[in-house]
């Protein structure tokens, strides 16, 4: 880009490349714009079923709003979509069987980030894998349903945190 005389830089090419890394600047400063949010737990309804499909259609939506709220710009017909799919959700044993001091139990979720582009068409997927500790609590036993819910709410909530990072906002 730089054109070289005997004694130097052309003053064109110096504003040439002063206007390109201006340019690019500019370019790299746009923040990336959603003008939705969407969760697609099909893949999980199959692997899983309900209600653990039907739990994180729920919580994951509202938490994602939360987490994207710098980038949401509803309405904007130039801003892509987000599309959180999730595939798995595996809870860890629920008493006993535990590891560390208060025998606690990983739960993980596994999902994609989907980016449509204005148009529908898909331009990005990146893989999100979040998990949380569960400490078994014996009041839990009874209360198993509520128990789980509690911790696919918990593992939404983590996937949503860690998304704006793995898109790299």
């Amino acid at each position: 880009m730089f054109v070289m005389q005997a004694d130097g830089v052309t003053r064109r090419a110096a504003l040439s490349a002063l206007a390109s890394l201006v340019v690019v600047s500019v370019a790299r400063a746009q923040p990336v714009r959603f003008r939705s949010v969407r969760v697609d737990v099909s893949p999980l309804r199959a692997n899983a079923g309900d209600p653990t499909a039907a739990w994180v259609q729920q919580a994951l939506p509202g938490f994602l709003v939360q987490a994207f709220a710098p980038y949401l710009v509803p309405g904007d017909r130039a801003g892509a979509t987000l599309i959180a799919r999730i595939d798995y959700v595996y809870l860890g044993p629920s008493s006993g069987g535990g590891f560390g001091p208060f025998n606690r139990s990983q739960d993980t979720i596994e999902g994609s980030l989907l980016v449509g582009g204005p148009r529908g068409v898909i331009a990005a997927r990146t893989p999100v894998r979040a998990i949380s500790s569960y400490f078994p609590n014996p009041f839990d036993q009874p209360l198993r349903v509520e128990s789980n819910h509690d911790r696919i709410v918990a593992l939404a909530r983590n996937f949503a945190y860690w998304a704006p990072g793995q898109l790299g906002l």
